[in-house]
């Protein structure tokens, strides 16, 4: 580890810089450096007032054992945004972007006590379910189909045309989608992620999911939604509605840049050219290093209480950065250790991701199979040049040019599949013939 003064600097071109104002998690430069940021911020100690957003304050906890304190604790912290005191008082602005991610919504994420333990309870035992192999099957196809769009090329911007889609492609799949359906789902939920008219995407995404609960209710099959809806909890058509937006769009955010952040180390680090675990070693590292969610995890105190050595009023919007507290000295110990998956990038406590080793999975086979097929892949661009999408919560690569031999797409015969049943044609309607949205082109090609 470098040497380091104890003096604080604020990171180059921070807004904070001698003002004494909250120090700032969005914009260009944030996005660029984070971890200087963090290392600024754990000057004030355990916790640090940060502005999240324009107007946007919180208080962001930086150290580990401050962190797993407030995860575990739900007596004196509480997840429902309906707590937040200054959107109750009218501070935060409407149209701020940090609103689709925190406002209140009927799910298991944003529920505390009995309320917050049924609907857990359904999501856990409905993803329990899902079969590994044909996870792997389902993910496999849909890395060969996304592969075969550019493999001819020679180029490909790894986010953009892979690891962006692939999550989406794979889920619409676990929750069986058909094809008009799963065409809106991924409208909708491209949009939300990109911040695009994200009210119009939101929009369609949630009309999308009702029409396929509706689906599933007349002709259940073996898939998510039909699980989920099967379950002994009994869930609403409203709480079906929030658990299976919440998977979709709260899983793949994550998944996404957690695929193209793990490529993107295999891209510019030597030293897993030669690793046996070459794929296993790069996602733990990426883990701790730079998570794909790096300041999430929202809470509210209860009461007025002193946490972290601070003073913290009933309602105020705490976050935790799981990315500080995964780089910071305690856990930098526990690492060298060899507790290589002490980290906190899945969360902990009873709100902890509920699919994890369902996105390891996903990660590890998507990025193994690409390696097999583009085995000489490399970046195309200098590193240096790469730019990281701003805001607050996530960490991800705008884009992530690559260059490779180029091969040709697998033909695939027609397939069954993945629970061993004939494929689900695309939805036609008369002389249209096949439709041409992004999952359904994925269902013609399954059915070639």
């Amino acid at each position: 580890m470098d040497d380091r003064s104890t003096a604080p600097v604020p990171p180059p071109g921070c807004p904070a810089h001698g003002s004494g104002a909250r120090v700032p998690l969005h914009g260009p430069e944030f996005a660029a450096d984070p971890q200087s940021y963090y290392d600024y911020l754990r000057h004030y100690g355990p916790t640090a007032p940060v502005e999240i957003a324009p107007g946007v304050e919180a208080t962001l906890v930086t150290d580990y054992a401050t962190a797993l304190h407030l995860l575990q604790d739900s007596t004196s912290f509480r997840k429902d945004s309906r707590r937040w005191r200054d959107l109750n008082e009218g501070r935060i602005p409407a149209d701020s972007p940090i609103l689709p991610v925190l406002a209140y919504r009927q799910n298991c994420m944003f529920t505390d006590g009995a309320e917050h333990l049924r609907l857990r309870q359904a999501v856990t035992d409905t993803m329990a379910r899902v079969d590994t192999r044909k996870l792997s099957q389902s993910t496999e196809r849909v890395a060969e189909y996304l592969i075969g769009q550019f493999s001819q090329r020679g180029s490909v911007d790894l986010l953009g045309d892979y690891a962006k889609q692939l999550p989406l492609f794979v889920f619409n799949e676990l929750f069986g989608c058909p094809a008009e359906i799963g065409d809106r789902v991924l409208f909708g939920a491209t949009g939300l992620f990109d911040g695009i008219n994200a009210e119009k995407a939101a929009e369609v995404m949630y009309t999308a999911i009702g029409e396929l609960i509706a689906l599933k209710r007349a002709r259940p099959g073996e898939d998510i939604t039909s699980w989920l809806m099967q379950h002994q909890s009994d869930l609403t058509n409203e709480e079906m509605v929030h658990q299976i937006a919440l998977l979709l769009v709260g899983g793949n955010e994550p998944l996404r840049n957690l695929i193209g952040n793990t490529l993107h180390r295999l891209l510019t680090h030597d030293a897993y050219a030669n690793a046996g675990g070459l794929i296993d070693d790069a996602i733990d590292d990426t883990l701790w290093e730079n998570p794909p969610m790096q300041n999430l995890g929202a809470h509210f105190p209860a009461t007025d209480m002193e946490f972290g050595g601070e003073k913290v009023r009933a309602g105020d919007l705490m976050l935790v950065s799981f990315a500080a507290a995964n780089t910071g000295p305690a856990l930098s110990t526990a690492r060298q250790a060899g507790s290589n998956r002490a980290h906190l990038a899945w969360s902990a406590g009873p709100h902890a991701c509920p699919s994890k080793e369902t996105a390891r999975q996903i990660t590890v086979t998507a990025i193994e199979h690409l390696l097999n097929r583009l085995p000489d892949v490399e970046l195309a661009v200098p590193e240096d040049i790469l730019t990281w999408r701003p805001g607050p919560f996530n960490r991800g690569l705008a884009t992530l040019p690559a260059r490779f031999t180029p091969v040709q797409p697998v033909r695939r015969p027609a397939a069954p599949s993945a629970r061993g049943e004939q494929v689900q044609q695309p939805a036609q309607t008369g002389a249209r013939g096949e439709r041409t949205g992004l999952w359904s082109s994925f269902l013609n090609w399954l059915a070639k």
